[in-house]
């Protein structure tokens, strides 16, 4: 039987970086403004957004989120996940 892995705060913060900097990208190709993501997914500014994606708000998304993101960028919520080739 496998024993739990120990999952460290470097590791989960590489995890979140990798999700916002897909979204970033993601978003700059489609030519959607961080204010028109925010206010399509429900937030009234940029501002979360913006500090989302500079690394300066320790939040991040939420699954529910993460699939209106994906709904409004129209991709497959799996591209969020994905390393760079």
């Amino acid at each position: 039987m496998k024993t739990h892995h120990e999952f460290s705060p470097k590791e989960i913060s590489e995890f979140h970086r990798l999700i916002v900097k897909n979204i970033q990208r993601i978003r700059k190709e489609k030519k959607i403004t961080q204010l028109d993501l925010a206010l399509t997914i429900g937030h009234k500014s940029v501002s979360t957004i913006a500090k989302i994606e500079a690394g300066l708000e320790n939040k991040h998304y939420n699954i529910e989120h993460l699939y209106k993101i994906a709904t409004v960028l129209e991709v497959d919520i799996c591209e969020f996940f994905k390393h760079a080739p």
